[in-house]
Formats: C-alpha cells, structure tokens, sequence
C-alpha cells in the first residue's frame, strides 16, 4: 500500500513538472538562469580580478538587464492618421 502511495505521488509530482515547463514564467526563469551562469562564468573570464562576490552581484545585475533597443537612425516615422 505504501509503495503504491509512493509511485501515485512521484508520478503527481513528474505531472506537474512537465506542466509548468510550458508556463512563461519558468521560461523567463531558465533565460534568467542561463543569462545569469554566461556572465558568471565570463567575468572569471575578464581581464581583472573580481572576487567571487563582485562575480556573484554583477552577473545579477547583467542578467537582469534588457537589451537595448534596435537603432532606427535612416528609417522613416510610420505613419498614423
């Protein structure tokens, strides 16, 4: 009786898992990770000497920045009337 209580529950639990895969909020939360471990490991990287720290607080910020956005210098204004 146990063991069956113990599959249904791991079974309930890969459910979910694979249900809140497909939610926006966990694909901005595996972008922000992922943007998050590129800056980690690329200021260990760079050129001057941060201590894990400076690493840990800088890499938040750079992964919580939006890009800039595109220049539209030459493009002609849409028109609306």
């Amino acid at each position: 009786m146990i063991r069956r209580a113990y599959i249904a529950t791991a079974l309930a639990l890969g459910l979910m898992l694979t249900t809140a895969t497909g939610l926006p909020s966990y694909c901005r939360l595996a972008a922000s990770a992922r943007n998050f471990q590129f800056y980690f490991r690329d200021l260990k990287q760079g050129a001057g000497p941060l201590s894990p720290v400076e690493r840990f607080v800088f890499s938040l910020v750079l992964a919580n920045t939006k890009p800039a956005p595109p220049d539209m210098e030459g493009v002609a204004p849409e028109r609306h009337t």
